[in-house]
């Protein structure tokens, strides 16, 4: 980790995320992702790795500031007619850390030109928050600052709805594992209608991951899932470039144009 740190050995990858309706390319996730090695074969266990350390705090703030650093580097072309959003995972115990002051976030974004209100702090439903109240009284101090929060990975744990009724994240994330052949399986369809209808009455914006499939987006798109990200409509790639929307009929006779 060390290391990565010292010679910024982190590969830094952004994924579109689209307006299902309109097709417009509306923010990117950033990703940083480690090298392959013989200890942590992909970047899942390197991360797990990561939150078991003393670490977490000294290594997420190198990846924040690694990945705004880059976005703007590689957005110098300004491929978006609009500021996009941006999408920066963080483990929730990073945002309760004495150490982390948002003064300093708002320090890197003024020198980058970035408006906070195009920061999502992305929360991963993997990582529980235990303390709701506290968490609560935390991001209220960084929204008022004008950042958004996303809950990642929703439908993947049985902290999803406690998460969600506490939290109130402007961006709901459904897991991969409820997209995956959602047009094939009842139960995943309808527990994805009641968190659609959850997210109306909260005033939350839906983002479908894991889209892979162009029946899996007719699907989603027909309940009114707001925006989605996924390998069909742009896959992770090292420069920052915008998704498409696959074209299909209403008839679901489908196919990739």
């Amino acid at each position: 980790m060390q290391k990565i740190i010292k010679h910024h050995t982190l590969d830094t990858f952004f994924q579109p995320i689209l307006n299902l309706k309109s097709g417009e390319t509306i923010g990117y996730e950033i990703l940083n992702r480690p090298g392959k090695t013989t200890l942590f074969t992909n970047t899942e266990t390197f991360y797990d790795f990561v939150g078991q350390t003393n670490q977490v705090f000294l290594f997420e703030c190198f990846c924040r500031n690694l990945a705004l650093k880059r976005f703007i580097d590689r957005n110098k072309e300004n491929v978006l007619e609009t500021s996009p959003l941006i999408f920066i995972n963080i483990h929730p115990h990073v945002l309760l850390d004495s150490n982390y002051h948002s003064g300093e976030t708002r320090r890197l974004l003024s020198e980058l030109r970035i408006d906070p209100k195009q920061v999502v702090f992305e929360l991963t439903e993997k990582s529980a928050v235990t303390d709701f109240e506290l968490f609560e009284k935390v991001l209220s101090n960084y929204r008022s600052q004008g950042f958004r929060i996303a809950v990642d990975d929703v439908g993947s744990g049985y902290n999803s709805l406690k998460t969600l009724i506490y939290l109130k994240p402007e961006f709901i994330k459904l897991d991969r594992s409820l997209i995956q052949n959602i047009d094939k399986n009842r139960e995943q369809q309808q527990l994805v209608k009641l968190i659609i209808e959850y997210a109306k009455q909260s005033s939350s914006q839906m983002i479908a991951e894991g889209i892979e499939r162009i029946e899996e987006l007719a699907f989603i798109s027909e309940q009114g899932v707001d925006l989605g990200q996924g390998y069909a409509l742009g896959k992770p790639k090292e420069e920052v470039k915008p998704g498409r929307i696959p074209e299909y009929s209403q008839s679901r006779n489908l196919s990739v144009s």
